[in-house]
C-alpha cells in the first residue's frame, strides 16, 4: 500500500468550513485581518493586490493566483498604489456572500474569493507545525473551481452540506499544499515529498511510524550520507529528521488515545516506544500533560466537540 504523508496529515486535520465570501475592491483600499491561528485562503479572479502576511513576508497576487495560510497570522490585503498612511477599511455587504472594499461605484479592479475554516482536530497546533507558514500558488485552475464549489456549498442548505464540505476542503488544501512546492515555496512537508530523495524517508516514517527509526535508517532510505540527509531534509522540510518523527508520533498517539479502545502500554507500542513510561515522559513534554490524564480530558462534557 503506497503511504501519502500529506493526505495522513490533511485527514487528521478534520478541516471544516467557517465561510467564503466573494469580495471587490475598487482604488485604493486596505483590508487588516489579525491573527486567527485558523486556516485562512484567498483566489485573485481578477486584477492584483499586496499582501503582507505575519508582518514581514510580501507578496504581490495577480489574477488566477492562490494563497493558503494553515495558521492564520496578522495580515494585511492592499491595493499596489495603497499610500502607507490609509487606513484599513470595512468590507461593505452588497449581496448575500458578496462585499465590497474602496470605492463603491463602478466596476472593480479586483475580485477575489477568501475562505475560513477551521480545524475540528484537538491537535491541529501540532499538526499544521508540520506544514509551511503560507503557501503562494500561481495560475492553477483547478484551485479556482474548488474555491468556486466550495463557496457554493458553503451558501447552500443541500443535504450531507457539511460532509461535503469536509472533502472539498481536504481536496483543496492537498491541492494547494503540493502545488506550492517549488524552489521559492515556503519550507514544509509539501516540498519535502516533492523532493524523491526526501519523500522516500517520509513515506517510510509514514508508513512504519513504530520502527527504531535513527537518522542513519532514514539517510539510508533517501539513499543519502547521513549528514547530507540531515541538512538536506532540515532545510527542505524545516526541521529536523528525529523532530519530525517525534511530532508524527505525537500526532498519531493523540488520535489512538481519544479513542479509548487502547491502553497507554498499547499506544505507546503503536507509535514506537519500548515502554509506557518513556513515552508518557515524551508524551507530557509534547502535549503539557501525561498521556492518561489526556485521554481522561478528553472526554470531560466540557472538552466534547
Amino acid at each position: 500500500m503506497i503511504i501519502d504523508p500529506l493526505a495522513d496529515i490533511v485527514t487528521l486535520l478534520q478541516p471544516a468550513a467557517r465561510f467564503s465570501k466573494l469580495v471587490e475592491c475598487a482604488g485604493a483600499w486596505r483590508i487588516e485581518r489579525g491573527a486567527t491561528g485558523e486556516p485562512f485562503y484567498c483566489a485573485i479572479l481578477e486584477g492584483h493586490c499586496r499582501v503582507t502576511f505575519g508582518g514581514q513576508q510580501q507578496f504581490t497576487l495577480h489574477a488566477g493566483d492562490f494563497m493558503l495560510a494553515p495558521a492564520m497570522r496578522d495580515l494585511v490585503n492592499e491595493s499596489i498604489d495603497a499610500p502607507d498612511d490609509l487606513p484599513a477599511m470595512m468590507p461593505t455587504q452588497l449581496t448575500d456572500g458578496r462585499f465590497r472594499v474602496g470605492r463603491i461605484e463602478g466596476p472593480p479592479d479586483l475580485r477575489m474569493r477568501i475562505g475560513h475554516c477551521g480545524f475540528a482536530s484537538p491537535d491541529s497546533a501540532l499538526l499544521v507545525s508540520l506544514l509551511p507558514d503560507v503557501v503562494i500558488v500561481r495560475d492553477e485552475p483547478r484551485l479556482a473551481i474548488l474555491m468556486q464549489l466550495v463557496g457554493e456549498e458553503t451558501r447552500e442548505r443541500r443535504p450531507a452540506r457539511d460532509l461535503v464540505l469536509e472533502r472539498l476542503l481536504e481536496v483543496l488544501l492537498i491541492e494547494a499544499l503540493r502545488s506550492g512546492t517549488d524552489a521559492t515555496a515556503a519550507p514544509g512537508l509539501a516540498r519535502g515529498l516533492a523532493d524523491e530523495r526526501l519523500a522516500a524517508a517520509l513515506q517510510a516514517i509514514h508508513a512504519r511510524p513504530a520502527h527504531p527509526w535513527t537518522v542513519a535508517d532514514l539517510a539510508n532510505e533517501a539513499s543519502l550520507s547521513r549528514s547530507a540527509f540531515f541538512a538536506r531534509f532540515n532545510r527542505i522540510v524545516g526541521l529536523p529528521p528525529m523532530e519530525y518523527l517525534v511530532a508524527w508520533r505525537m500526532a498519531l498517539a493523540k488520535q489512538l488515545l481519544r479513542g479509548r479502545d487502547l491502553t497507554v502500554d498499547q499506544v505507546a507500542e503503536q507509535v514506537g516506544y519500548g515502554s509506557a513510561s518513556t513515552f508518557s515522559v515524551a508524551f507530557a513534554r509534547h502535549a503539557g500533560t501525561p498521556p492518561a490524564r489526556y485521554a481522561r480530558d478528553i472526554m470531560k462534557p466540557d472538552r466534547v466537540r
